[in-house]
């Protein structure tokens, strides 16, 4: 059978949280997220990221997150902003576009979006009323070319949101994998600072399923919760959903599935440097894009499974590898061996 590197949620849960799942199985709770495990891990989340008014919110996955988000925080005439690789633009079927809000995309290499690069966008939309009106700058981190945000970067496109009355909102679907990744200079306290909206990304970092949305602008919280009834994501059984968010924020289970994560991808980038291989981006999360031969990724693709990202030219291809909380040494050795046996 072929190990895949596909993507960072081909396995089910961590052990701890199917341990909890069982043992409150049979507990009477309340439900739509006021059972006392959603109740406890927002205000576990709220004393990690040190602020105590944030709202939080449990939805089953990240399109429905950034659905909800944009479509409860936008009014029907204004408009996203993304780097052209958003998972908003390319992933997710037009979701956000079937909702009223156009998406206008930049083209970054890197996946990041900076002031300079806003800039242009808005003074190409002053003709007002005749274009729709920027008003949220949509960002991720890892972003989906497996860059990050440093702390100064984020700062800076925080401060010009606010000077430009634009909100800033932080698609973390792997927001553990950027906050864990060895260069990383920012943290969890600091994205709820900087972000008006974010949400902490569980799918692909060892949860069942679930991301937490944490709104920090007061002005955003009102009403939000039925915008999520509307769009059918509050749980009746939200239950679920808290007591996963619950396992994953104690005791760092979070960051250390995350690092974990990290650590084994960038074993496998080390490897593949020591032998040449050159990479779409520089990553140090848990994604990777060598840039390899043709004939090499289809002597690879026998043993595993990834997407091949992009081709470069006729002969060289880049691929993507994710790996994730569960992937162990013995596929990622496995993987190394026949990298270096090829490239000898």
């Amino acid at each position: 059978m072929k190990f895949s590197f596909k993507n960072d949620y081909s396995e089910g849960c961590h052990p701890h949280i199917l341990e909890a799942l069982l043992k409150y199985n049979l507990d009477q709770q309340a439900g739509y997220g006021e059972d006392q495990y959603s109740l406890q891990a927002k205000e576990l989340i709220r004393e990690i990221i040190k602020n105590h008014k944030s709202e939080i919110y449990f939805v089953s996955g990240g399109t429905q997150a950034n659905l909800i988000v944009i479509s409860s925080v936008l009014k029907p005439y204004q408009c996203v902003i993304s780097a052209a690789t958003g998972h908003i633009l390319n992933n997710e079927t037009g979701a956000i576009e079937a909702t009223g809000h156009k998406v206008l995309g930049i083209e970054k290499e890197d996946g990041k979006l900076t002031p300079e690069d806003i800039v242009p966008v808005l003074e190409s939309h002053r003709n007002i009323p005749h274009q729709v009106m920027p008003k949220l700058v949509y960002i991720s981190n890892s972003t989906e070319m497996g860059t990050i945000y440093t702390l100064k970067e984020l700062e800076n496109l925080s401060t010009f949101c606010k000077e430009n009355k634009l909100y800033l909102f932080m698609d973390g679907a792997r927001l553990g994998h950027g906050l864990t990744a060895e260069i990383s200079d920012l943290t969890l306290e600091k994205t709820a600072e900087l972000t008006d909206i974010f949400y902490l990304g569980g799918t692909k970092n060892g949860a069942l399923l679930g991301e937490a949305i944490i709104i920090n602008h007061p002005d955003l919280q009102q009403d939000f919760a039925f915008n999520i009834k509307q769009k059918g994501a509050l749980l009746a059984k939200g239950r679920v959903l808290g007591i996963q968010f619950l396992e994953l924020m104690k005791n760092d289970l979070y960051f250390s599935l995350a690092k974990h994560a990290n650590q084994q991808a960038m074993k496998m980038k080390k490897a593949m440097g020591e032998k040449g291989v050159h990479f779409l981006s520089d990553t140090y999360t848990n994604q990777i894009f060598p840039i390899l031969n043709n004939d090499l990724i289809e002597k690879l693709s026998v043993s595993f499974d990834f997407y091949i990202w992009k081709k470069i030219n006729a002969d060289f291809s880049a691929i993507r590898l994710i790996t994730s909380w569960n992937t162990g040494d013995e596929e990622v050795n496995r993987f190394i061996k026949m990298i270096e046996e090829e490239l000898q």
